[in-house]
């Protein structure tokens, strides 16, 4: 076992991570010694920073927008997830140098549904607001639950359409659609509705919703709107829902399930997610 475990988390902007008071939670929790850093890094530094982190010794890191996609350019290794849908968010480094991806983001995605509404999925309907590396992950996460259809919805439906394809080619037995933004007014038939998009962050156009209040009250009664951005708690697209009678899973579940997953990569122990939570919870305050 590692004596002083060194972690971190890269990506831009990080000033609404949560990670490092989770991870450092997670390391107290299991009695273990080390640090969590927060490394922000802007796309052209990418490579450099994969340098130093191998150079300075640290033993893996997270890794979050906009990194989850290029980062697989620098991996000798990935676990079946993200070989799957080629985007990762956790990263291993070995004692020889050597980088080891995996993608905790769809067992959090998942674990965070409520078990009621994973059983009534099946065959169901669902949308997806973005087409980023963590839509990729939530789209292996909704075929999982036997989602029926998943409809994309992109504000550059041009750019948008290689990742699309890609997903199509990864789960052919799933209709998977992509639409631009323009046509998103009436979501009649979606059991779910995810927000991959980072619009509703804290410092990233926070106080703003994905989608109007009006397509959110338009939904079905037992739709579940899920909104994976964690900071703040409940975004401006979690107040809709909640203010129109929705049920709704915010980020932060989500966050702490795949930390979680990420922490058992790195020591090959198990947190206490519930210690987790409310030190995240802790710091919001």
């Amino acid at each position: 076992m590692t004596d002083n475990y060194k972690l971190a988390i890269i990506g831009y902007p990080l000033s609404h991570s949560m990670s490092k008071v989770i991870q450092e939670t997670a390391l107290k929790s299991c009695g273990l010694a080390g640090t969590y850093d927060v490394l922000p890094t802007e796309p052209e530094n990418l490579i450099t920073r994969i340098k130093r982190l191998k150079v300075e010794g640290y033993h893996g890191f997270n890794v979050t927008i906009p990194h989850k996609v290029p980062i697989t350019l620098f991996l000798s290794k990935f676990d079946t997830n993200a070989n799957l849908i080629g985007s990762v968010n956790t990263v291993k480094i070995t004692e020889d140098k050597n980088l080891e991806g995996s993608n905790t983001d769809i067992y959090g995605f998942v674990k965070a549904i409520p078990d009621d509404v994973k059983t009534n999925l099946k065959d169901k309907n669902a949308v997806v607001l973005g087409t980023g590396g963590a839509a990729r992950a939530i789209c292996a996460g909704l075929v999982s639950l036997g989602v029926k259809e998943i409809t994309f919805y992109s504000r550059n439906v041009i750019d948008s359409h290689p990742h699309v394809e890609v997903l199509r080619q990864k789960f052919p037995k799933t209709k998977i659609e992509l639409k631009p933004y323009s046509l998103l007014e009436n979501l009649k038939g979606c059991k779910i509705l995810v927000n991959t998009t980072p619009v509703g962050m804290k410092n990233f156009l926070e106080g703003a919703s994905p989608i109007d209040f009006e397509v959110v009250k338009g939904l079905d009664d037992d739709v579940l709107v899920y909104d994976i951005v964690y900071n703040p708690v409940k975004t401006r697209l979690i107040k809709h829902a909640e203010f129109c009678g929705k049920r709704y899973v915010g980020g932060l579940d989500m966050l702490v399930y795949q930390a979680e997953k990420a922490f058992e990569i790195w020591t090959g122990q198990t947190p206490d997610t519930a210690a987790m939570k409310i030190a995240a919870l802790e710091s919001l305050v």
